[in-house]
């Protein structure tokens, strides 16, 4: 399996795609990491699969691919019958069964607010996880806070629409950042 961390320092911009269209859009571009968030049972396996086609890591966003349930089972399946590379959940039992199954695993936090940081801190204490996601990004002071308090390499994700919003991610101790928007995934 390739290394995450050395593939989103050469190209720190993960496409997200949520649609045929955009999946499509994401092929054509220098990102080498596709986090698919759409999908169902029938249709995940071929749609990873033309993310392998293209020589690019799909990481499949569990929770959004309907006809899975949030069950240990959802992830056998996904790695018995997918090239997948990895999960994206934000279930924690999801991405613990995730690693125990071989696949890279990226826990995702929406921090609405401040009950939502503090149960993050205790998460980020157990490593289970070989990367976080944090939506929104556009919050520079609490990527700052978070990627200080946490051993685990951090993915800002949401909100982002320009190159100020990745360039503020990135230096304050981002390691990248995902979005569906297409016209981010060239900069």
């Amino acid at each position: 399996m390739q290394d995450l961390g050395a593939i989103l320092a050469e190209n720190p911009i993960i496409a997200a795609v949520k649609d045929d269209s955009g999946l499509e859009a994401a092929l054509l571009t220098e990102c080498r990491v596709i986090f698919l968030l759409y999908g169902n049972v029938c249709s995940v396996g071929g749609l990873v699969d033309r993310i392998k086609t293209a020589d690019k890591l799909a990481m499949v966003h569990i929770d959004l691919v309907d006809g899975l349930s949030s069950k240990d089972v959802a992830v056998m399946f996904l790695r018995q019958n997918t090239r997948a590379d990895g999960v994206i959940s934000t279930k924690p039992a999801i991405v613990k069964a995730a690693k125990e199954q071989g696949l890279l695993a990226v826990q995702r936090f929406f921090l609405l607010d401040s009950l939502a940081l503090a149960n993050f801190q205790k998460y980020a204490e157990t490593d289970v996880a070989d990367m976080i996601e944090i939506l929104p990004a556009t919050m520079p002071k609490i990527i700052r806070k978070i990627t200080a308090s946490c051993r685990l390499p951090v993915i800002a994700g949401g909100l982002i629409t320009d190159k100020e919003d990745i360039l503020l991610a990135l230096q304050n101790g981002a390691t990248a950042v995902s979005s569906t928007n297409r016209a981010v995934w060239s900069l």
